[in-house]
């Protein structure tokens, strides 16, 4: 069976009297007639033969990932994905193809915008051309041995193939060209410009030879657009996102909460046996310098009004205090106790527990600052012990 194969002007350009280059290959597949027409022409000389078409290179955008292994249906969205970060503009606007993975774990990927697609389906349809496929332009050269690549220029970019799946055009021709003669990968050229390395150029008419890829643009054709679907994917992958990143820092304020807690208990347990005499911790850090203090001064606190006796009976009456108090103050026989802003706050001060009563001790608040006291300050007992000596 014959084939005919199309090569493609750019498609922002392309009419139906537009000038393509043209290749009838045989059964053997080899060429056996080149020209130049143009579609209304071919409509008429072959209207009834299949034709595949290659792109020029200024619309063949290639590129390629390695994915691991994967089903059918996940490697599409893998593709799907990349894409997304690799085209410059909406991906809505956009057909993405690409060809199944390789062993190597390869996976080759092509777009082209689709209202280009559209342009060139319409052009099909007018000239009643029946489509075999639509093919990036390095696909047309011969597929290479294991370890070569096959090489051509058009129109100034480096065509390259790598093998029946793997090709790429290359904008900066004489640099990349340079990088694989250093490599020392056999190069296959083929026409004319050949570079020094290569001793024996193939002819130009073998750059029409090559084995179809098995995978191509053409589903594409005919085929709307879908700018509410492509928003649609774009939304849910940053809602995706999102959701993991919101399980993710959940995750890691409870291990630090779950870390905070029981490094407050280490220091509690270890604050109570420096200091056994603590009846309750409320606050280790500052309960021990608070101990270390008193220890270094000499200062004996008294038994019914120093800072331990007020801790433990304001502990006891207000036991919502444990693991919430923020800062500790005992100055002039005072207590004072700041609360985290978050903690639950006991009853109006007529409400608490006589037990303070019975102590001898009186509470108040302000705010989230409680503070206890003696009922008689110390400082009163002393001036009142000196007022009875003096009317002696």
């Amino acid at each position: 069976m014959t084939r005919l194969r199309v090569a493609l002007p750019p498609l922002a350009g392309l009419t139906s009297d537009s000038e393509v280059e043209f290749a009838r290959l045989d059964r053997h597949d080899k060429v056996s007639q080149t020209g130049v027409s143009t579609l209304l022409l071919i409509e008429q000389e072959w209207p009834l033969q299949p034709v595949e078409f290659f792109l020029h290179p200024a619309d063949s955008v290639l590129t390629s990932l390695q994915l691991p292994p994967l089903v059918p249906v996940k490697i599409e969205a893998a593709v799907k994905c990349a894409a997304q970060a690799l085209i410059l503009g909406g991906t809505e606007q956009m057909y993405v193809a690409h060809s199944a993975r390789e062993v190597s774990g390869q996976v080759s990927l092509a777009w082209l915008a689709q209202a280009s697609l559209d342009r060139f389906g319409l052009l099909l349809a007018q000239h009643r051309l029946k489509l075999r496929g639509l093919y990036p332009a390095p696909y047309a050269l011969p597929v290479p041995a294991q370890g070569q690549v096959s090489a051509s220029v058009l129109d100034g970019q480096l065509l390259l193939r790598f093998s029946r799946a793997q090709a790429s055009v290359e904008p900066l021709a004489q640099e990349r060209l340079d990088e694989l003669v250093t490599s020392g990968r056999g190069l296959q050229w083929i026409g004319a410009d050949a570079p020094a390395t290569v001793v024996e150029p193939r002819p130009a008419e073998q750059r029409w030879c090559g084995v179809a890829p098995g995978w191509g643009l053409h589903a594409g054709i005919g085929k709307a657009a879908g700018p509410a679907r492509g928003w649609g994917k774009a939304a849910f992958c940053c809602a995706l996102a999102i959701a993991i990143w919101v399980s993710g820092l959940n995750l890691y304020a409870a291990r630090e909460v779950t870390q905070g807690e029981q490094l407050k208990a280490q220091m509690s347990q270890r604050v109570k046996q420096a200091f056994p005499e603590l009846p309750v911790i409320l606050n280790p850090l500052q309960q021990a310098r608070q101990q270390l203090a008193a220890r270094h001064s000499g200062v004996m606190a008294d038994a019914n009004h120093g800072f331990a006796y007020l801790v433990q009976h304001a502990a006891s009456a207000l036991p919502f205090m444990a693991g919430s108090v923020q800062r500790m103050t005992y100055e002039q026989g005072r207590l004072q106790l700041e609360l985290a802003a978050d903690t639950a706050q006991a009853p109006a001060d007529g409400a608490l527990p006589g037990a303070l009563t019975q102590a001898g001790l009186v509470a108040r608040r302000e705010d989230n600052v409680w503070i206890f006291s003696p009922q008689v300050e110390p400082a009163a007992v002393e001036d009142d012990a000196v007022m009875d000596s003096d009317d002696e």
